[in-house]
């Protein structure tokens, strides 16, 4: 009796080698050796099965790398110009001319301290000072002063070789297009360069 029983027993744990063996109770812990192990899932050394790790395996980590933030160098040639224009005027006597360019010259000077524009991976900033503090919404058309680099339509610097103005027109603010401008405060080619690096290139050539 006791014999019959161990026969049986062994006949139970030593599977033959043409029978699939699992554990029919915990599926996925002992696999069939009819089942590929290519997924990981599990590999025959010596006679034994090897049980690995289900996750985990043969995934390839993938890494997003971020653009590094440009900020413009100010640059005051822009308010010096103005303000040259306006001492021009004043020494011949046309005052009347001489007030509103040197108002916008005197402007344009504080700007070019206060004001930056702020690349950064996937969207222009208009932020405020060297904290670079938050500008808050737009006071012409409204919305907050950022914009994603694609919703750009096209952009222009007017002029290359000294910008005066940059212009770009985009649709994030309303679908149909909203055209911005602004003064040139910043060094120019940087400006340039970066706007064509992350919104495309112009119709303009690089300021020199």
């Amino acid at each position: 009796m006791a014999t019959s029983f161990l026969s049986a027993s062994q006949l139970l744990l030593s599977p033959s080698p043409n029978r699939e063996c699992r554990f029919m109770d915990t599926p996925g812990l002992f696999l069939s050796k009819s089942i590929s192990n290519k997924n990981g899932v599990m590999s025959k050394s010596h006679g034994s099965f090897v049980v690995k790790s289900m996750f985990g395996m043969g995934r390839k980590k993938t890494s997003v790398v971020k653009r590094e933030t440009v900020i413009p160098d100010p640059d005051y040639r822009l308010p010096v110009a103005f303000l040259g224009l306006a001492g021009g005027l004043a020494y011949t006597d046309n005052l009347i001319g001489a007030v509103p360019v040197g108002l916008l010259g005197l402007l344009l000077l504080v700007q070019s301290t206060r004001v930056k524009f702020v690349f950064g991976d996937d969207a222009l900033e208009v932020k405020i000072g060297e904290q670079l503090e938050d500008s808050g919404e737009n006071s012409f058309v409204g919305g907050e002063n950022r914009w994603k680099y694609s919703s750009f339509v096209n952009w222009e610097l007017w002029w290359p070789n000294f910008p005066i103005l940059v212009y770009f027109k985009e649709t994030q603010t309303k679908p149909e297009g909203q055209i911005h401008f602004f003064p040139v405060i910043f060094n120019g080619k940087q400006l340039y360069d970066v706007m064509v690096e992350r919104a495309g290139s112009s119709k303009t050539s690089g300021p020199k």
